[in-house]
Formats: C-alpha cells, structure tokens, sequence
C-alpha cells in the first residue's frame, strides 16, 4: 500500500484585469474501492465562496464564483490519499453475455455511445474487430486492444489540445495520456465492449523514497466493463495499482475536466498547471 501526498496547483492569468469569473473545479479524489481518502482540500485566490456537490458520475465538484477585479485565479487542490494493488480477477463473461449485461443498465449503455471525441478511424474499428474476433472472452479482447493502441502511439507533449479527438491523435500516432485513452475508448466501444473515462494521477516513480517529492502531472487512463470494471492504463501498458490514484470518470475528457468556467473581461488568457506527489509510505 502506498500513501501519497497530492498538490495540484492551477489556474488562469489574464490578458487584463478581469471583473468577475464561474467555474468548476474537478480536483479532488474520492474514496472507492482501491483508494481511501485521508484528508483532501481545494483552496481558491482571490478568495470565493464555493458550493461542493458530487456531479452525475460521481465526481467530487468545487463551483465558485470569483466578483471581485482580478488578473489572475489559482487552485491548490491538496490530497493525502492511500492507495492499494487493485485485483484484476478474471471474468468469464462471453460476448452475448456482455451484450445482455451492457443492456440492462444505463450506466453501461451510457459507456456505449461514441463521442466527439471517442468515435474512432475505419481503421482502428478494423483493428479492434480483428482483435475481438480472436477472442471468447470481452475482458482478454479489450487488453490486447488496449496494448496494441498504447504500442502504435507514441507519447508526444504538444503535437495535440484538450478538444483533439481520437481520430486526429490515431492519425498522427501521437499524442498524450488524455488521446491515448480517447483512442482505446473508441476502439473498445466500436466492437460492444463498455468502456469510460478515468482522470487521476500516477506517481511517475514506482521505487520513490518515502518522502521524496516529484514533479507530476495529471494522468488518464480507461476502464472498460467485461462482467465488472476493470481499468488499465494504455499510455504506460501496465494495469491499474498503487500508483494511481483516481478523481473521477465519465463519457469523455469533457466530463472529467479539471478546471472550466467563463469571465467577464479582456479577451485571452493563460492556463498554469503544476503537479507535486510525495510518496509519504
């Protein structure tokens, strides 16, 4: 078991003083199966109040309000988190017993439907299908699908943006955690296999010192349904454990977005993200 300290700093400056801004923060982990929260806390500048509610799917959400002039916002969303191995049981599960499954809950056949940003290239959904039709069993299809996606796809800062979508970053072959997951995402959901969204963090240090500090980032990965979830992540090719630590999921990156909002005041603007994780034992 790990136990991980979090500080996630982010925010806009603005191009001028801004009269006033709403937003919606989506920063801080939950408890569930895997993770216990220990102390967990999102502090806003300028000061607002803020209204904290459990979105749709179960994410922990800050929305504020800042009326006050001002040229900058900044979020320090603090987490002590512990952190188990999750077990990756086998499912028996075939595909007509997926199908029946998927059908009988909105929470899967909401995980069913393609996005903007999830709907695939003919080739993948090729690809996807070749893979699928080697395989009995929905939950064995959907890793070696996810492995041969995190193999073809190189991990490259830059080269895409946050409404990039699965069919520009499979082009390319290149993109980031958040593409790489849209991509597994479309291809898992194109041969009937429900599949969704997860925004954490991952220590990017598996033999850190207790109480050594490393520079991270936001991280995303997927989970698809076979009989039960079961996360693994693509941009890295290992399963789910000890080093991730969960925030929320959803349809997309749409649902799960760390920061939105809109202001009032002169136009552009420029997003900072700092991420610290110290392993604490």
């Amino acid at each position: 078991m790990n136990r991980l300290r979090i500080r996630h700093i982010t925010g806009y400056r603005y191009e001028g003083e801004v009269q006033a801004s709403y937003n919606e923060a989506r920063m801080l982990p939950v408890s569930s199966e895997g993770q216990f929260v220990l102390h967990s806390s999102l502090d806003i500048s300028p000061v607002s109040s803020s209204h904290h509610y459990v979105d749709y799917w179960g994410t922990r959400v800050s929305s504020f309000e800042v009326l006050t002039p001002h040229k900058e916002l900044s979020l320090t969303a603090t987490s002590l988190v512990e952190v188990r191995a999750r077990d990756h049981a086998a499912h028996p599960i075939d595909w007509e017993g997926l199908a029946d499954a998927s059908a009988a809950s909105t929470s899967y056949v909401e995980q069913t439907k393609q996005t903007k940003l999830t709907a695939p290239a003919d080739d993948l959904a090729e690809l996807a299908a070749s893979i699928a039709a080697r395989h009995a069993s929905p939950c064995d299809a959907a890793l070696e699908i996810c492995e041969e996606i995190g193999r073809q796809v190189e991990y490259v800062q830059g080269v895409t943006g946050v409404q990039s979508t699965a069919r520009e970053s499979w082009r390319g072959k290149r993109g980031v955690c958040q593409d790489i997951t849209h991509i597994a995402i479309g291809a898992l959901r194109s041969v009937g296999i429900p599949a969704r969204y997860v925004s954490g963090y991952l220590h990017p240090k598996p033999d850190a010192a207790i109480g050594e500090t490393i520079a991270g980032e936001s991280h995303a990965w997927v989970e698809w349904f076979c009989g039960d979830w079961r996360g693994y992540d693509p941009t890295n090719l290992i399963d789910i454990g000890e080093r991730h630590v969960i925030v929320g999921r959803g349809r997309d990156y749409n649902d799960i977005a760390p920061l939105r909002g809109v202001y009032a005041g002169p136009f552009g603007s420029q997003l900072f993200v700092k991420v610290e994780i110290t392993r604490e034992s």
